[in-house]
């Protein structure tokens, strides 16, 4: 279940500064075809964090009112969690994310384009990272709004930035477009994966600006092979 964003309230996003349309009639991305020899698979990824070297004191939520049972793992390079996905339609008004589709829905998000619009969860792959508290400072592994991330569901890999604030007990929650791209179904009330979800983002990493979705693409299949050890 998602709970009302954080992004209203101008402190939450400073703390990381540097007529609907049914979401079951939009078709979902087809798999993506290997284009490259050194393509970047889900299961290379998977297989890359089979242990975890707890990054979090403490574990999150992945809904309210959940048990507390996700916490944040490390490596050199990235931080990862494995989670739900609850669908975030935030930012920018658009057909599909709106106060009509999307009860909970804000429209704002905790980062802006560079054109001081806020982003777009229709058309953006983003992710939301929890506020900074004492159970994990995301900003300690440079970490906050643009910062590059890899989302994994089913063998598919959907690369995205980091887009927008949480509360700070919760986790697993993704833009419109990340779900879309990731086979799942899009709406914001009734879609989502109720488990499955594993988030990597890389660490000292961000795309600028944060809109440009293929940098992120691009930025983010360079920054997986690193983290596999390829080049």
């Amino acid at each position: 279940m998602r709970v009302q964003s954080l992004t209203l309230a101008t402190a939450s996003a400073a703390l990381l500064a540097p007529t609907t349309l049914s979401a079951a009639a939009v078709p979902s991305p087809p798999m993506p075809v290997a284009h490259a020899k050194n393509l970047v698979t889900a299961a290379d990824l998977l297989d890359r964090m089979r242990t975890c070297a707890k990054v979090s004191r403490g574990r999150y939520r992945p809904d309210d009112g959940a048990a507390a049972d996700v916490r944040v793992c490390g490596t050199p390079d990235a931080v990862f969690w494995k989670a739900d996905l609850d669908v975030d339609c935030d930012g920018r008004p658009t057909a599909r994310c709106n106060r009509r589709a999307d009860p909970y829905f804000t429209a704002a998000t905790a980062y802006q384009q560079s054109d001081g619009r806020h982003l777009s969860a229709e058309h953006l792959p983003y992710i939301v990272i929890p506020a900074p508290s004492g159970r994990w400072n995301p900003r300690a592994q440079g970490i906050g709004g643009g910062s590059v991330a890899a989302v994994i569901y089913k063998g598919r890999v959907q690369y995205a930035v980091v887009g927008d604030i949480g509360p700070r007990d919760l986790i697993g929650e993704a833009s419109y477009a990340t779900a879309r791209g990731l086979g799942i179904r899009c709406d914001p009330r009734l879609g989502g994966a109720a488990s499955g979800v594993t988030y990597i983002v890389f660490k000292h990493a961000r795309v600028r600006p944060i809109e440009d979705r293929k940098a992120a693409e691009r930025e983010g299949e360079r920054l997986a092979r690193l983290f596999l050890g390829r080049r």
